[in-house]
């Protein structure tokens, strides 16, 4: 029993009272348990823990409300925390944000750019804007995970920034060269969209904006040349990124097979596994900022001759020598393949190297420009009908078997649809597409970056020259629909959210000279969605129905044409992307093929057409599980995984109910992940991709026991319905490790 002084009494009565007024929840329930656990001696860090796991204990489906019970305890810990370490009265909740700025930057936490660039006259007008009572918003899982990922410490890891805090730091970060008569305005626009959770940025965004280390993009995307030069170098750039924190997709289509001739000598080749257990080793052992092991995916062309053995690379038997546990793998899939799938025919396999070598073109350089035709068959064909190349014969379903084989064991391969993907290219002009990244939702050009020349600049200098090639970056930011949507502020959060992802381009620091340099000659940026299911079950709209498939083509429908609108905008403002000119963007082309021929979007198109636009690239829909885990909503496009649950990390295992759980939307949620027909899935997510210009992180979620036949159709339905890739397969027998870098 609770036995101490009335003041440490009074103290716990007070958190019970004030962590559970205005919640759905017994406080009864709280003090009981609370009397026969905490005594005298108890001190208050401990006190605060026990109620926090009572309050958890208590969470389930008809009780959901305890979560932010659990939530507001932990927060009055955290304040408590920081009023301590920046010497100020707990009562108050925050402190001065200028004194954090000048003692986060003394320590070296902070970079120097915020106090620099920003007045304390700016600092202490946006200290006013701070609303502590937004903390309110958040659950407990969501407060645990910003707390202990992503607010800044000192080097000793104690609290110094609280949450308001870090959302106003990263306003004021992506804003700091904005035009000084509108910056202080622009600042607080994003402070309203990231406080009220409207929105989230990517993980590297979240982690590092504001702060001396890291970087704020989320993935890479590199494309190695057949050359000894060109893997090596790959390498060590990748090397580099994971150091930073990226997450890295890697094309190595070019290099040639096993068995390839090296220097006219034939046989000599190892093929790509070799290079590919490299990258492995360099996932392991060059870890993300000391926190994890390095993120890396690999594509390959169905076509290339060691296809066999790269679908082997996960597999748990065989002989280790080839296999490749710790990267992820993708393959790269022509239109051509497929319908050889679906009939049954014969597939035929070719070394890239010895096609370039007889027949004079690369045959990953060329797509089908229709569906069912196109100048990639052609060449294709061409090959197949040599005399002088090598090849092999396959049935194309044993391939098929194979990745589903594969996919049931380990979640991999993903699946890229090589034709779709560059026919829907806004900037075909520039160039191909040959894979995406580790999430699957980035399609953007890629070219090799050419090692050209050595030589002595004096005694002691050595050059090396490189042409750069197109080394993609993603930039990606999310909506939360279960928040946006029902408080209708999408058109004022698209504008600032655009800007910021725009300026991310101009603030991130990159390791790689040749991703610095595409990022600034598209300016790509990712605006992409979460919150899908949740909010489905706000409009009591069952993921199984017509009506949710034409909600989400209605909804993409004005994400894209806000998204469009604002780049454009910006566009009028500071510039278009330098590769604008012959782009989509600027014959029309995006538009007409996407058949957008309303009022609105004519009137759109013109303008585009007029002032140009700021980013070659808009739209991606990332995984963001975490981030949406800290929004309190639900992930990306995916449905729920159950009604209640318990999210476990290495650190921890705490109790989850959905969103907004009542008996309004018990029913919706309760077609959960394993359970509602994955066709549906396709469907909303074909209609949802018609207005995305990248693409979409899209997971099968099926169970262990699934036929082969039944896996097959999917596949073949995802691609008939025109997505262009698709993620994990989850099924209930593997379990699949979770990207985190695309999280936004």
């Amino acid at each position: 029993m609770i036995t101490g002084t009335i003041n440490q009494q009074e103290k716990v009565l007070q958190t019970i009272n004030e962590s559970t007024k205005g919640l759905s929840v017994e406080a009864n329930q709280l003090m009981d348990k609370a009397m026969k656990t905490i005594n005298q001696d108890t001190p208050e860090e401990k006190a605060m823990d026990i109620l926090i796991k009572i309050a958890l204990e208590n969470i389930d489906e008809s009780n959901p409300d305890w979560t932010f019970a659990a939530a507001r305890i932990y927060l009055k810990e955290l304040y408590r925390k920081a009023a301590a370490n920046r010497n100020y009265s707990e009562d108050s909740r925050y402190g001065s944000l200028y004194h954090l700025i000048q003692m986060l930057t003394d320590k070296g936490i902070y970079a120097p750019n915020l106090y620099s660039k920003y007045s304390k006259t700016e600092m202490d007008f946006f200290e006013r804007l701070i609303q502590p009572d937004r903390d309110y918003l958040f659950n407990y899982l969501g407060i645990y995970t910003i707390a202990t990922r992503y607010l800044a410490t000192d080097h000793n890891k104690q609290i110094y920034e609280l949450p308001q805090e870090r959302w106003m730091i990263i306003a004021m970060y992506l804003m700091q060269d904005e035009d000084l008569s509108k910056r202080s305005k622009l600042v607080e626009e994003a402070y309203w969209a990231l406080s009220n959770l409207y929105m989230t940025v990517a993980t590297p965004t979240l982690t590092n904006a504001g702060k001396t280390h890291g970087q704020l993009s989320s993935c890479f995307i590199d494309t190695v040349d057949d050359s000894l030069q060109s893997i090596y170098d790959s390498n060590t750039d990748i090397a580099k990124l994971s150091k930073n924190g990226g997450g890295i997709g890697v094309y190595m289509g070019k290099i040639r097979a096993r068995g390839s001739s090296i220097k006219g000598f034939k046989g000599m080749s190892s093929g790509v596994v070799p290079w590919i257990k490299q990258l492995n080793n360099t996932a392991v052992s060059v870890d993300q900022l000391g926190t994890r092991k390095g993120a890396i995916a690999i594509y390959l062309d169905v076509w290339h001759k060691d296809i066999e053995s790269f679908l082997d690379l996960k597999l748990n038997n065989g002989d280790d020598r080839m296999r490749a546990h710790d990267i992820f793998t993708g393959v790269s899939l022509p239109d051509y393949f497929m319908e050889k799938v679906d009939k049954r025919e014969d597939w035929y396999l070719f070394d890239p190297h010895e096609v370039r070598q007889v027949m004079g073109f690369s045959l990953e350089d060329f797509y089908d420009e229709e569906k069912g035709n196109g100048e990639w068959r052609r060449k294709y064909e061409a090959c197949i009908q040599s005399d002088t190349l090598s090849r092999k014969k396959i049935a194309a379903i044993d391939i098929m078997k194979r990745i589903m084989k594969s996919q049931l064991e380990s979640g991999t391969p993903f699946m890229f649809y090589r034709d779709e993907v560059n026919r829907q290219n806004s900037n075909s002009h520039n160039g191909m597409i040959y894979c995406s990244n580790l999430c699957t939702e980035i399609t953007q050009n890629q070219s090799p970056t050419q090692f050209v020349e050595e030589f002595l600049e004096n005694e002691n200098t050595i050059i090396k020259k490189y042409q750069a090639g197109d080394y993609v970056v993603c930039n990606l930011s999310s909506i939360n629909l279960g928040k946006a949507v029902p408080d209708n502020v999408l058109d004022r959060l698209i504008k600032i959210q655009v800007r910021m992802l725009d300026n991310v381009i101009d603030i991130n620091t990159l390791p790689i000279k040749q991703a610095e340099l595409t990022n600034k000659k598209y300016r790509a940026i990712g605006l992409g969605t979460f919150g899908w299911h949740h909010l489905l079950a706000l409009e009591n709209i069952k993921w199984e129905t017509e009506e949710a498939v034409s909600y989400a083509d209605e909804l993409y429908e004005k994400v894209a044409f806000l998204t469009i609108k604002n780049s454009m905008e910006l566009s009028k403002e500071k510039g278009s992307y330098p590769a604008f000119e012959g782009s989509k963007w600027s014959t029309g082309a995006y538009f007409t093929e996407k058949g957008y021929r309303s009022e609105a979007w004519v009137a759109l198109w013109a303008e585009v057409t007029m002032h140009g636009m700021r980013n070659g690239y808009l739209m991606a829909v990332a995984p963001n599980s975490t981030t949406a885990m800290i929004a309190g909503s639900t992930a990306s496009i995916d449905p729920i995984f159950n009604v209640f649950y318990n999210e476990e990390k290495k650190d921890f295992k705490i109790p989850v109910t959905a969103p907004d759980l009542n008996h309004h939307t018990y029913d919706i949620y309760r077609r959960s992940a394993y359970i509602v027909d994955q066709r549906w899935s396709i469907k909303q997510n074909a209609v949802r991709q018609k207005h995305i210009d990248q693409s979409i992180s899209f997971n099968f979620y099926v169970p262990n026991t699934i036929r082969a036949s039944v896996l097959l159709d999917l596949h073949l339905q995802a691609w008939r319905e025109g997505l262009k890739t698709t993620y994990y397969v989850r099924s209930t027998s593997n379990d699949v490790e979770e990207c985190e870098w695309c999280q936004s």
